[in-house]
């Protein structure tokens, strides 16, 4: 089972810190949505199978390492700081079906069109993840006393980590009950 990673101390906003060498939390998700939704796209263009393999291979690996940012790091920090019961949990169990497509489309040939259809759903899918995360999960986060530059940090000292070491990756699922109500004093 995967072990949610936390700060000993909640990310709330430091007296004084330099933000010019940071990366808001926020701003890092959406810049992952954004390429995997081109990744998607150029799926959708491409006519080799070795090509729609590369593309199928990326997309797995960049879905991998955001989920896992977001369920070691940014979910529980949001949860405890909304004092979330749903939207937190919600992301959760999408990211478990999410993780499902990964584990059948993962090393898989690109075989025709029950392939295309899977990657076709698992891009409708993602695509419905995102918007939720994007319209109400991110404006709530926004609004809480988060410093989504501590967070960021976390978060790209992590994805450098899960890049370098892709075993460091969880092989199961984040389960809603392995959230923490609230984030370690």
């Amino acid at each position: 089972m995967a072990t949610a990673r936390t700060a000993s101390k909640p990310a709330v906003k430091p007296a004084s810190r330099s933000r010019a060498q940071a990366v808001d939390a926020i701003t890092l998700l959406r810049g992952d949505h954004k390429l995997v939704s081109a990744l998607f796209e150029q799926y959708g263009k491409a006519r080799s199978d070795s090509k729609k393999q590369a593309l199928v291979t990326q997309i797995c690996d960049e879905l991998s390492v955001h989920a896992t940012v977001e369920e070691e790091i940014f979910y529980p920090a949001v949860k405890a700081a909304l004092k979330d019961r749903e939207l937190v949990p919600e992301a959760v169990v999408e990211h478990a079906t999410i993780k499902e497509f990964i584990a059948k489309l993962r090393g898989k040939p690109s075989d025709g069109e029950m392939f295309d259809a899977q990657v076709q759903v698992m891009g409708e899918y993602v695509k419905h993840h995102v918007k939720e995360e994007q319209t109400e999960m991110f404006p709530k986060a926004r609004r809480t006393k988060l410093d989504m530059f501590v967070l960021g940090a976390q978060m790209m000292a992590r994805k450098d980590e899960l890049k370098t070491a892709p075993s460091a990756l969880p092989r199961e699922p984040t389960a809603v009950a392995d959230l923490p109500a609230e984030t370690p004093a």
